[in-house]
């Protein structure tokens, strides 16, 4: 995020990619860099797919910065999902960010390492951080030069440079806070790192936009075009950029914020994407006007798709909170609660009861209090292939679940077939 905004103060249009399926980082990426984050996941989408959302997105960029995630050669299977796949994949170079604490010129065989384990692969240099004196740095520059890279600089120890909470939604303070902490990351970037040296090592052509290399997008139906529900606010902010677009193309987006109690849009498709309705338990509850009408919109057979916390707020209600419990929407027959709340993270393919594949992520703490009311619709199945007991929900028209669905590459409506 420092270098996101160093590099935006100097006038650059910069523009930033998430690795994987994490949809906190990249909200983080577009306040940090004044344009909108992408997802780049081979688990999620097809290598095609993967190269002309780079395309499209970075076409009109001056840089383009791609966050890694966890350490360059992690993915759902060995290598598969990498950091390092996407680099190679797209024939990006690397720039490494190394945890340079307690270590020394021991870091020369690991930047080695880094650098002759795959073929192909473009390591264009390393920053280290964080580094405790110039005496420490001046270790780490050694390391570099007997590894063959360059060192574009360092980070020092800073007491007070403590990243907020990734969970605080988003709020107005909360966008303050962490838009104040960006500031101050970037200054120690601009300070501390060789940006233009960082910029000239990986510096090379605009991403290829030439329309015979993209693969053609799922055309949408025919028809009159679709007025389209999306549910965004502080406790409703899950959303893949691409899914937006991809919705875009089927007619007219038109947001609503239930924490603010907007009242639910004439709509042929509702929207209710995860978020954090657990930290606003209290505030959704008081909309009851809203409730109500997404209570009758989902009774006379409107078509909604709520993913995760979603799914929560068209429940009975929320337990285990501050205050609690909270009535929902009261649509789908049972209720969630935070109560021994443990993470359930991985991604996710569901296979419908037409047989058909879809792809997603799924990332909660809460559970479900008498899950089995209502009958899934759809088996779950993790990265490895093994089945796992997520649910798919579906009532009327209404389907439900814990799991984040990607729909880049496929007809959404068909869900409802």
């Amino acid at each position: 995020m420092g270098i996101l905004r160093a590099l935006q103060r100097q006038g650059l249009q910069v523009q930033p990619f998430k690795c994987g399926p994490d949809y906190i980082d990249t909200q983080f990426h577009s306040l940090a860099s004044g344009r909108g984050s992408v997802n780049l996941d081979t688990w999620l989408a097809s290598e095609a797919h993967v190269r002309s959302l780079y395309a499209r997105y970075g076409a009109d960029a001056d840089v383009c910065v791609v966050e890694g995630v966890m350490g360059l050669f992690d993915g759902y299977a060995r290598m598969q999902g990498s950091s390092a796949e996407i680099a190679r994949l797209l024939d990006i170079p690397v720039v490494l960010v190394v945890g340079a604490r307690s270590m020394a010129y021991t870091v020369a065989a690991q930047l080695h390492g880094m650098k002759t384990f795959l073929p192909g692969l473009r390591i264009a240099g390393v920053v280290f951080n964080p580094v405790s004196s110039d005496n420490h740095l001046r270790f780490l520059r050694e390391a570099c030069d007997d590894a063959g890279l360059p060192c574009f600089g360092a980070l020092p120890r800073v007491a007070d440079l403590e990243v907020p909470s990734r969970h605080l939604g988003l709020t107005l303070a909360a966008e303050r806070e962490m838009d104040a902490w960006i500031d101050r990351a970037a200054d120690l970037v601009e300070r501390h790192i060789d940006l233009a040296g960082l910029l000239s090592a990986v510096a090379g052509p605009a991403p290829e936009r030439d329309a015979a290399t993209l693969p053609a997008a799922p055309q949408p139906p025919a028809g009159e075009p679709l007025r389209i529900a999306v549910a965004r606010d502080a406790a409703f902010n899950f959303i893949y950029r691409e899914n937006l677009r991809r919705l875009s193309e089927l007619g007219t987006l038109r947001f609503f914020s239930p924490l603010a109690g907007d009242s639910l849009p004439e709509a042929d498709l509702v929207y209710l994407p995860g978020g954090y309705p657990e930290l606003f338990a209290a505030e959704l509850s008081q909309q009851a006007a809203l409730r109500a009408q997404l209570r009758d919109y989902a009774e006379a057979g409107g078509r909604i798709l709520a993913e995760c916390g979603g799914m929560i707020y068209l429940s009975q209600g929320l337990e285990g909170v501050p205050g609690g419990p909270y009535p929902m929407c009261g649509v789908l027959p049972f209720a969630a609660t935070m109560d021994g709340a443990r993470l359930h993270l991985g991604y996710r393919r569901l296979v419908d009861a037409a047989g058909r594949s879809w792809r997603g992520h799924e990332f909660h703490y809460s559970e479900l209090v008498s899950p089995a009311a209502l009958p899934s619709v759809a088996v779950q199945y993790n990265a490895r292939g093994e089945q796992v007991p997520t649910p798919l929900y579906r009532f009327k028209n209404v389907i439900a679940g814990y799991t984040h669905l990607y729909w880049g590459e496929a007809a959404i409506l068909s869900l409802w077939d």
